[in-house]
């Protein structure tokens, strides 16, 4: 009984150690994948718009980016009076961080 023991623990012993050695080749990319490597170094010459996504190229990429880095000022108009008032509460609140017990 002790030798059946002895006996079917090397076994089990002997096919986890074949598992083991067979596990790295079952996590290797298959032969077509293109390498990483190779991948970082492919200049990218097609895009899609972040707008709507429609195919484009990569000048018209290009211009479709500096339009939008450029576009539209769409800050309000404030009158003259308002901008003072605002350049006012900033300077009131510098001072408050300065001196919290003035300004009460």
């Amino acid at each position: 009984m002790l030798q059946i023991r002895h006996v079917s623990l090397g076994v089990a012993l002997l096919l986890l150690s074949c598992a083991g050695s067979l596990t790295p080749a079952l996590a290797l990319p298959p032969a077509e994948d293109i390498p990483e490597e190779v991948l970082r170094t492919e200049i990218i010459t097609e895009a899609r718009s972040p707008i709507d996504g429609t195919p484009l190229t990569a000048a018209e990429y290009a211009e479709l980016q500096a339009a939008l880095e450029a576009g539209p000022d769409i800050r309000p108009q404030l009158s003259p009076q308002v901008e003072n008032i605002i350049t006012l509460l900033y300077i009131r609140r510098a001072i408050r961080s300065v001196f919290p017990f003035l300004l009460n």
